[in-house]
């Protein structure tokens, strides 16, 4: 294994297998993992139940004057051998991949003071390096000088019907096309927010994992971990 630690950040578009080529890396290299999208989603989550998403709107300055009451951990289940989030104390893996958190990620990710407090939490966590993290900004913003990035994408068939598999493993109903509007959707409103937007990194990799197994994509970022590791 190789000795010397870096941080890899793994950026790219919704359902493009980001967290599970991050969680791979982190197990193979034993590193730590931290999934980005779920602390974003614990947020909404956050937002939904305590009346801050009424209909079609969002209470921005509401959401902002309650930042302080959100708490987020990363607890390690042995039994699972994965992290798992808590939201004040409470494990919401369960309840932050639920569709109406789907709808509404992308729009309380844009709220700039949310983007903020999630970025200082996560550089925190990857300051000693040795950290495998995924998400939207994580080559660009929270690690612009990570040693590794990579930037993830697929055709939108492809992810729309990884996003369905997951979705109905977990007895979640969703269409085909409801999931697609929602991947499109998240898509344009990451790409066009003005805080930390999604875009690939001057010097990342790309990975289009359309075609490729899992395996595939493990083995392709593990040779680029190599040559960065054993110079």
């Amino acid at each position: 294994m190789p000795s010397k630690k870096i941080t890899i950040a793994v950026d790219g578009y919704s359902s493009c297998g980001k967290s599970t080529i991050a969680k791979a890396l982190a197990a193979r290299l034993h590193y730590n993992y931290v999934d980005t999208g779920a602390m974003y989603r614990a947020v909404t989550l956050y937002a939904l139940r305590n009346g801050l998403i009424n209909g079609k709107e969002l209470d921005q300055e509401e959401l902002i004057d309650e930042l302080d009451q959100v708490n987020i951990e990363f607890h390690f289940n042995q039994d699972a051998q994965t992290s798992e989030i808590l939201l004040n104390g409470e494990n919401v893996e369960e309840f932050i991949r639920q569709m109406d958190v789907n709808d509404w990620v992308s729009q309380v990710s844009a709220v700039g003071e949310v983007r903020r407090k999630m970025v200082k939490i996560q550089q925190r966590l990857g300051k000693g390096k040795a950290i495998a993290m995924d998400g939207r900004d994580i080559g660009t913003t929270v690690f612009p000088d990570a040693e590794l990035k990579v930037f993830m994408t697929a055709d939108i068939n492809v992810r729309t019907q990884r996003r369905f598999d997951e979705l109905e493993s977990k007895n979640i109903a969703a269409s085909f096309e409801e999931i697609q509007r929602n991947l499109l959707e998240r898509d344009f409103e990451d790409m066009n927010r003005i805080e930390s937007p999604l875009r690939k990194a001057d010097d990342a990799v790309i990975l289009d994992n359309t075609h490729l197994s899992r395996d595939e994509q493990l083995n392709f970022v593990l040779k680029l971990v190599e040559q960065l590791t054993t110079r």
